[in-house]
């Protein structure tokens, strides 16, 4: 506990490490890596005076990050070639699509598998256009199909066979077992185009996603970079005239105000992000 209120601590103040012992340096990198937040520690930490095996460390995770990003983003516009002539929005999630956009929330984000989303109208057309550009099932079984098809709020994952890189195929943001049901299709309406023909989601329903993803992994499993990527994103989009109102009626229209009210305050508690409700 005590290291993970040291990680949140030098995420918000980085000038905080400066009287850190080797023993509480340990178990600062060792929380980083453990909350996948090791990035974005090292991007933070950026030109402030560590101790040597510190910085090498730290050099190695934004080199990681250059090459994560590198990958995401190639990944993102294979995905874009296999599905172009569908003429269907595919709108980018999560890490992804914070590097896209060069959003400070990418700045030393851990990024996975490549999460997309597009209307559920699509889903087949979008599978076959996948499956005939290279990407193959992860495992193929007829009751895992069925279940994801059914109940989940995505297509079982699939994996590029010369690449071996993962895509995660949503048509919403949490499962249709979920209380909540937030409005897909008014998401994608309101998604941004970017230049290469790829989407993400308005500034608005960009937060409510990261606010969903943060309750819906229960637990709060994962949640400091969780709240590290709500407070990034709160910090870029906060400034904007009217933003706050517009969060608030959206996450009210999805059904998810009292998550983001919950989320935002946790947010301020550890970060210090600046909130308005």
């Amino acid at each position: 506990m005590n290291a993970a209120r040291r990680l949140v601590r030098a995420l918000r103040d980085p000038a905080s490490i400066a009287s850190l012992d080797s023993g509480q340096w340990t178990a600062l990198i060792a929380a980083a890596r453990a909350e996948s937040l090791i990035g974005s520690l090292a991007h933070r930490l950026e030109g402030h005076p560590v101790p040597e095996r510190i910085a090498r460390i730290l050099d190695d995770a934004r080199r990681d990050h250059a090459y994560a990003r590198t990958q995401a983003l190639w990944e993102a516009e294979m995905a874009r070639r296999g599905l172009a002539s569908l003429g269907v929005p595919v709108i980018l999630l999560k890490g992804t699509a914070y590097v896209a956009a060069g959003l400070p929330a990418g700045q030393g984000r851990s990024i996975g598998d490549l999460d997309i989303m597009v209307p559920r109208e699509s889903l087949d057309a979008v599978q076959d256009a996948l499956l005939a550009a290279g990407w193959e099932w992860v495992k193929e079984d007829a009751y895992d199909d069925l279940y994801y098809r059914r109940w989940m709020h995505e297509l079982p994952p699939l994996i590029h066979k010369e690449r071996d890189r993962m895509i995660d195929v949503h048509h919403t943001i949490l499962p249709l077992t979920a209380r909540p049901t937030p409005d897909a299709a008014a998401m994608i309406a309101d998604s941004v185009v970017l230049p290469n023909g790829l989407s993400i989601l308005s500034p608005e329903d960009m937060v409510i996603h990261a606010v969903a993803h943060l309750f819906a992994d229960g637990d709060l499993a994962g949640g400091l970079r969780n709240l590290w990527d709500i407070d990034r994103l709160l910090r870029e989009f906060g400034q904007k005239d009217g933003y706050w109102e517009r969060l608030a009626g959206r996450a009210a229209h999805h059904g998810l105000r009292d998550e983001v009210a919950r989320a935002l305050r946790l947010a301020q508690r550890l970060y210090g992000t600046p909130v308005r409700q």
